[in-house]
């Protein structure tokens, strides 16, 4: 019999953090962060954190568990998630997955298999020196050169996974994308729901401004500096980061602060409209829109627990 798994995941600044609190009251769950930048400690405010006085007595993982200067991928998040999950099942409880970082979901879920390169790394130090002589747009045109369609899925400024693409490529002969396409296909090892939460797009870029405003007034600025005097650097994984990297830029003299917002509002905007793109293409999925539901969360949260009770997933 197929293990409990259940996913609230969506867009950034669209409310998945409450929601998924009530939920995991209901159902006896426990979250595991599905965010690439929750899982650092000290970087609270530019990640839009959850405080443990939100939690409401629920245990949360994967929320400050490494020092900003390690990295943190999507091979070391399937690891900590599937650990995670098997003590929650353990203790009797449901985990919840919850966050936007869809790529990262999509690899529990379906239980993707990374193959590990061969331990000859020259060719990453190659690409990594190509980044630092040539930048980033110039590596990000070598993969749209041998695989397009990860170019599309892959950020020019996310350098870490550009160089793993070309090096997958390099090392195997195989597109990454094809890959992780046909792992993709694989059935779910886990009776699983896979909630989608969503609004109308122009309530999701306000609340995103918004969130981003408070940022700032919470001390945004002073958190990067900390960082900064602390020995975090640009290249660190990190600080690659919405919200991090920009204020990195005012710091270092390269943009005033009114741009560098600015660009966080934007390039944030721009990440919201990317995940739905992966959201929408991703399958099983069961849409919860903030919208239909006229912002009636108790009237979402009895929609998710009928789904689940169909689901024959325990609650």
């Amino acid at each position: 019999m197929k293990q409990p798994l259940v996913i609230l995941t969506g867009p950034t600044a669209v409310g998945k953090s409450d929601l998924s609190i009530k939920l995991a009251k209901q159902i006896n769950g426990e979250i595991i962060s599905a965010d690439s930048m929750q899982v650092y400690r000290g970087m609270d405010i530019g990640s839009a954190k959850i405080r443990p006085e939100e939690m409401q007595g629920i245990r949360h993982y994967l929320i400050d568990e490494l020092d900003p200067k390690e990295p943190f991928h999507v091979v070391k998040f399937q690891e900590l998630a599937k650990k995670y999950m098997k003590e929650i099942w353990r203790r009797g409880k449901t985990p919840i997955l919850v966050g936007g970082t869809g790529f990262y979901i999509q690899a529990v879920l379906y239980d993707i298999d990374f193959t590990e390169n061969g331990e000859d790394d020259s060719y990453r130090r190659e690409l990594e020196r190509i980044a630092v002589e040539k930048g980033a747009d110039f590596l990000h045109q070598m993969l749209i050169t041998v695989d397009p369609q990860a170019a599309m899925q892959i950020h020019a400024n996310n350098i870490k996974r550009v160089i793993r693409a070309l090096e997958f490529y390099h090392e195997t002969g195989t597109q990454i994308s094809q890959h992780n396409e046909q792992e993709r296909q694989k059935v779910s090892p886990y009776n699983a729901a896979y909630f989608v939460l969503n609004d109308d797009r122009s309530a999701i870029y306000q609340r995103i401004n918004r969130r981003v405003d408070l940022m700032m007034e919470a001390g945004l600025v002073e958190e990067v500096e900390r960082l900064r005097k602390s020995g975090c650097t640009r290249d660190m994984v990190s600080m690659q980061g919405l919200g991090y990297k920009e204020i990195l830029d005012y710091l270092e003299g390269i943009c005033p602060l009114e741009e560098a917002v600015y660009t966080i509002k934007r390039d944030t905007r721009h990440f919201a409209k990317r995940q739905l793109t992966w959201f929408k293409r991703e399958r099983d999925v069961i849409w919860v829109q903030r919208d239909v539901w006229e912002q009636n969360e108790n009237a979402m949260l009895e929609f998710m627990l009928r789904t689940l009770e169909e689901k024959n997933i325990k609650i």
